[in-house]
């Protein structure tokens, strides 16, 4: 499966890759000064359960349990080992920062397993704006500091899979080394990674490209660096490693050795050339290099490769592939030791997409392999493991293949594989797709069958393309890219299966009739067959419609509020019409090619466009559209619009950017005019929800910049007041693709992220009330309420999040909670607050936008703390002077 990246632009590369990323985020204009209220929401994923590309896994080689996986997209996770689920780390990266969700290295402090580092920055052209950063947690990633690099990085770029670019000192851990793309070199820090600098003798900044024709930068841009790896047996606690390897995307020149601890470096002398180094694993104890060789950097090419076995001692390189050459239609990358059985090794054929990927085990350091499938009689295959997917079944992908290929299938783009380094029957590797691993992987020597499932629970990768939440039926569906997209019935579960019949390979746009929930409409990539599909029955079973004559892409579709007719705008020919299922589509006139389309969810006939800062309405079922006279709207096609259930020509748009109109407008005279909301300074998404209690306008959700501060706000009252309802904690990057509320669930609200799947959260406030403005300091006791949560332990740290309820019934206008530790715990990083603490006694305050608190709504931060033994909860707290109830 490609890794399909489909935003606001979509980015076509000469190999016929599509990928993308948020357009260039840039300060607008400053709106005026907008008092904000918050409210405390709880927030998850809709489970998808994996849905991307996983290049790295990363044990902690002194600790028990201890892993990191990295995806390309989609930030970095720690695995928990009593639930057997992966945390998300990476989801306090802002909307500026987008870039820094995606990881393209990870490191773990095996002297210091506090400790971990994430190398960060999605592209190296122009598509990221941003330089790149390692990230420094000493609280396993609970909570970070950055330290900015002078080049960019790419987790999302050819040789993603290659790795891991990023080492800690085994001995002196102060010391990392990073391996940089660009021509950038070897990079090294000496106090932790608070600081970089060159490595300036290194000699080989590397030289391979994919496709060096390419102009965007994206396939021909120099693959750099791409391990480092340190030979334990040649140093002593608290000095450097004498011995460190490098790996260098350069086919002539690829491992280079330093002997000094990095002040001198060397090519070593007779290493195989013609390919590249995708890994180098060190078996100390036996003093074996191993090396998976491909023709190319992969993650998704890779004809031809090799397995190498360096001995450090004697400088003898020694072929140990499983296969001849001749035989291979792949690159070797996976690449593995058991470090309880050094002699064990494990090798993925990343690239062998059909049909299945390989992986090859040994046990007597590379002399011999078998391998986790072979033919009887062509086409049969014979399975040393069995599969399990149950947990999520979507990965059959309702394929019923030919032999000899299979469903599910081992995987593809292989590049991780870890063997656990204390327990040799858990093994887990990285797919495009998800997470498999195993827990009995030693009954592959003794003939029996070893079983594979999905170890992705709690890691989600989806990029989101749209969201609908109809008013009956499943409370959620959604258009992802690479895997199509979802009906969600229950969000805590994982559906049995994406969308089918057709299987685009990318969503990019669905709609429903307002008035006939069951009629849903989808568009999307395939790379042959239809664009569009219908359903009948709100998502549950699909077919295929027509495509009109040049359809490349899904592009935008709109449903009639009563499901009569439907319009869409596909990529590769102009907008187009139909009654019925798409049997048969007509040109609409009088509006562009591209236009971006939506429906009126009162009166059938009327359908909305906008193109290049212009308004189209069409009132004969899309046959024909008119320009709106409406001026003063974005110039661009950074645009998201949508038309309110149950009020004919009641329209919002949101978009622009920071060059021009950026904001969010109204119309309630279907788009002949707009009125921009003067207390929202930028958004991106609009959406609706149930409306408040006691209110008459369905509540409004956007992404947006309003009162200085980037986030996911909501307003019950028409936009006139606005509440930010994600936290520090919680911004996911960039959610500028789709956002909408639940007409179910008051305050539910489900955010569309590039890589971090689909995220909902649910309010605390039952009210609903607006921003009550300036009012008096909080009454008498009993007046608030304080839930206090630890929501993360380690041994000599934690994580909690705290909630302070105004129960009273006046507004605050500022608030000071205080509270006094019993164990010794000190707070280390606190968000959405201030404070300060003396010896155990805690004080925090209020930020200038969360200290307006209306009766029976509440504020809400989090912190880490360090902590030497128990760690109990305060007993007691206090709003001032006064004592709160403690939940």
């Amino acid at each position: 499966m490609r890794r399909t990246r489909i935003l606001t632009a979509v980015l076509a590369l000469a190999a016929g890759l599509l990928a993308g990323g948020p357009p260039a985020l840039a300060a607008g204009a400053p709106e005026p000064a907008t008092a904000l209220a918050a409210d405390t929401y709880t927030w998850k994923n809709a489970r998808v359960d994996g849905g991307g590309f996983v290049p790295g896994i990363v044990f902690n080689r002194s600790e028990k349990n201890l892993a990191y996986a990295r995806t390309d997209i989609g930030g970095a996770y720690r695995w928990q080992q009593s639930t057997k689920t992966w945390t998300p780390l990476l989801d306090s990266v802002g909307w500026d920062d987008w870039g820094h969700t995606g990881v393209v290295s990870l490191a773990s402090d095996s002297a210091d397993p506090d400790r971990v580092y994430a190398a960060v920055g999605t592209y190296t052209n122009d598509w990221d704006p941003g330089n790149g950063a390692v990230l420094r947690s000493t609280d396993r990633g609970a909570s970070w500091k950055k330290a900015d690099l002078p080049f960019k990085l790419g987790g999302n770029m050819p040789g993603r899979g290659m790795g891991e670019r990023l080492a800690v000192d085994p001995h002196d851990n102060d010391v990392l080394y990073l391996g940089a793309p660009s021509g950038h070199g070897l990079w090294r820090s000496t106090d932790a990674g608070a600081t970089w600098s060159q490595v300036k003798a290194f000699p080989n900044p590397g030289n391979y490209r994919q496709d060096p024709s390419d102009t965007s930068g994206y396939a021909s841009d120099n693959q750099g660096i791409v391990w480092v790896t340190f030979d334990e047996s040649t140093g002593t606690a608290g000095t450097a490693t004498k011995t460190v390897y490098v790996g260098v995307a350069d086919k002539e020149n690829a491992v280079y050795r330093s002997t000094d601890a990095g002040a001198t470096w060397q090519r070593i002398a007779g290493q195989p050339t013609g390919h590249l180094a995708h890994k180098g694993v060190l078996d100390a104890e036996n003093g074996y290099l191993y090396l998976a060789y491909s023709d190319t950097g992969g993650p998704y090419d890779g004809g031809k490769g090799r397995l190498y076995r360096y001995a450090t001692a004697t400088g003898v390189w020694t072929d140990i592939s499983p296969v001849a050459e001749a035989d291979t239609y792949y690159g070797f990358s996976g690449l593995t030791v058991d470090r309880q059985n050094p002699g064990t090794v494990m090798a993925t054929a990343y690239s062998s997409w059909w049909p299945d990927t390989q992986i090859f085990r040994s046990r007597d350091s590379g002399g011999s392999w078998t391998q986790a499938w072979s033919y009887t009689s062509y086409p049969d295959r014979e399975n040393r493991y069995t599969m399990d997917v149950s947990s999520s079944p979507w990965l059959t992908w309702g394929a019923n293949p030919s032999p000899p290929e299979q469903t599910p299938k081992l995987g593809w783009m292989t590049e991780a594989l870890e063997i656990d380094p204390f327990d040799p029957d858990r093994m887990m590797y990285g797919t495009g797709a998800t997470i498999y691993g195993t827990e009995n992987l030693t009954r592959w020597d003794s003939g029996s069958k070893f079983t594979i499932t999905p170890m992705v629970r709690g890691l989600e990768e989806t990029a989101v393309n749209d969201l609908a939440s109809p008013p009956s039926g499943a409370p959620l569906l959604s258009a992802l890219g690479d895997i199509g997209g979802f009906r969600h019935t229950d969000l805590t579960k994982v559906p049995s299966m994406m969308f089918t019949q057709p299987n685009f390979t990318s969503t990019t746009s669905l709609d429903f009739a307002e008035s006939n929930p069951d009629t849903v409409v989808r568009a999307g990539n395939l790379d042959s067959g239809p664009h569009i599909a219908f359903s009948t029955d709100n998502g549950a079973n699909w077919f295929a419609g027509t495509d009109p004559s040049g359809v490349s892409g899904g592009g935008t579709v709109a449903a009639a509020a009563d499901g009569s007719r439907f319009v869409w705008s596909p990529q590769g020919a102009g907008v187009h019409h139909a009654t019925g299922f798409g049997t048969s589509w007509s040109a609409s006139a009088g509006i562009p090619s591209g236009a971006v389309v939506e429906s009126d969810r009162v009166d059938p006939k009327t359908f909305y466009g906008f193109k290049s800062g212009k308004f189209y309405v069409s009132t004969d079922g899309g046959a024909t559209f008119t320009a709106s006279p409406a001026t003063g709207l974005p110039s661009g096609d950074s645009v998201r619009f949508k038309a309110l259930p149950g009020a004919r020509g009641d329209v919002w748009l949101a978009g622009g950017s920071s060059d021009g109109p950026y904001g969010l407008w109204h119309s309630t005279d279907a788009g002949a005019t707009f009125t921009k909301l003067a207390n929202v300074g930028e958004a991106d998404t609009v959406g609706f929800g149930k409306a408040a209690p006691g209110a008459s306008y369905q509540t409004l959700f956007t992404s947006a910049k309003i009162g200085g501060v980037r986030g996911i706000f909501r307003s019950t009252d028409k936009g006139a007041t606005w509440t930010r309802v994600n936290d520090d904690a919680h911004q996911w990057g960039w959610t500028g693709a789709a956002i909408t509320g639940d007409p179910r669930v008051y305050g539910r609200v489900y955010v569309a992220t590039n890589g971090r799947g689909i995220v909902y959260g649910d309010t605390s406030d039952t009210g609903g009330g607006t921003d009550p403005g300036p009012g008096p300091d909080p009454g008498p006791s009993g007046a608030c309420e304080v839930t206090y949560r630890i929501t993360n332990e380690w041994p000599d740290g934690f994580q909690a999040d705290v909630r302070l309820t105004n129960t009273g019934s006046a507004p605050w206008n500022g608030w000071t909670l205080n509270w006094s530790f019993t164990d010794g715990q000190k707070v280390t990083q606190l968000w959405n607050a201030a404070h300060t603490q003396t010896g155990p006694a805690v004080t925090v305050r209020n930020t200038d936008w969360n200290g307006t608190v209306a009766p029976g709504s509440s504020a809400a931060f989090g912190f880490t703390g360090s902590r030497t033994g128990a760690n109990a909860r305060p007993a007691a707290f206090a709003l001032g002077d006064r004592t709160c109830a403690v939940r």
